[in-house]
């Protein structure tokens, strides 16, 4: 209200059409090569915190099929037989750590007395691979959308921290460019992170990190079928993302068709493009309704999750390389 007990108009740039206009403004600004993938993440979080976002369902479907194509892309500039053995390098530690994160996130979740299924829930997003992870057991844990909602709240809040602070980090600690890619891909949740991460820090690093992530992602499937017997659900559908698929096909494609270089750079090129409009996308997608959904058991339990997985995972580097 103002002084004549009128109530007051909103600043201009709460205007819905105004609202629009910046948003196509900041996409046509992360198309630019001038934005690399963490700023993208900013500018959008910084939108959706301030002016909230004007295409919720265009950004949401956006940030999750434009992830997949850039990572498909992603694979023409990469070899099959190195990124096997990139792969198979954290092959033994995966299943371990899939394995404890599993087992202390049930437990943990029981000790702060958060409902089984949204702790189960947070505890598969950080072991494998966030979001994807949450959307592939949830329907076969019977999840309620509010319990869905919460899980991917909290590992999407951890992502965003992490796609800031995991490359400062590997500077810190002065990682090579394979020791980051392979931390990355083992201790950040989600496969957008996991890239955008990597290409901040190096050419190689984001090579090993998309690798190892996809291959962790595999792990979907057992994970899918022991939630049917955990649960006790007989018949459901396990959902495998088709995009590691194309990603593996496109790798094969690279390895032994030998494309043009100008045709496989070409592809990467507007991959990496992508990816940076995709974490925009992320970021814009991060309401203050989503962190205040979050709440404070279900936080601590996925940070408590998170430092686990990032110390042994770090440990493991260290004693391995």
């Amino acid at each position: 209200m103002n002084d004549n007990g009128q109530r007051a108009k909103p600043p201009f740039f709460y205007n819905v059409s105004t609202r629009k206009i910046i948003y196509i403004l900041g996409v046509i600004c992360c198309l630019t090569p001038f934005i690399s993938p963490p700023i993208a993440l900013f500018l959008g979080l910084v939108f959706a915190l301030t002016l909230g976002t004007p295409f919720p369902a265009f950004n949401k479907k956006m940030s999750k099929y434009l992830l997949q194509v850039s990572v498909v892309g992603l694979g023409f500039g990469m070899n099959l037989l190195d990124s096997v053995k990139a792969g198979s390098d954290g092959m033994l530690f995966t299943l371990f750590s899939v394995v404890s994160v599993m087992f202390m996130g049930i437990m943990i979740g029981k000790w702060l007395r958060i409902p089984n299924v949204s702790a189960y829930l947070i505890a598969s997003g950080t072991a494998i691979c966030g979001g994807s992870a949450i959307a592939a057991v949830g329907p076969i844990a019977k999840a309620k959308d509010s319990e869905i909602s919460i899980s991917l709240a909290t590992i999407f809040v951890l992502n965003a921290v992490a796609l800031f602070l995991f490359p400062v980090l590997g500077h810190l600690l002065h990682l090579s460019q394979h020791q980051f890619g392979l931390w990355a891909a083992i201790a950040i949740h989600d496969t957008s992170s996991v890239v955008g991460a990597g290409a901040t820090f190096g050419e190689e690093a984001l090579k090993v990190a998309t690798t190892v992530k996809l291959t962790r992602a595999l792990w979907i499937i057992p994970l899918s079928i022991f939630t049917s017997f955990y649960f006790k659900s007989k018949g459901d559908k396990v959902f495998i993302p088709w995009f590691i698929l194309f990603f593996i096909v496109a790798m094969v494609m690279n390895t032994y068709l030998q494309l043009p270089i100008a045709l496989t750079h070409g592809i990467v090129s507007v991959a990496r493009q992508c990816l940076t409009l995709t974490l925009f996308f992320i970021g814009a997608g991060l309401s203050r309704s989503a962190l205040k959904m979050v709440g404070a058991k279900p936080f601590i339990l996925g940070v408590t999750l998170w430092f686990f997985i990032a110390i042994i995972s770090l440990g493991f580097i260290y004693f391995i390389y």
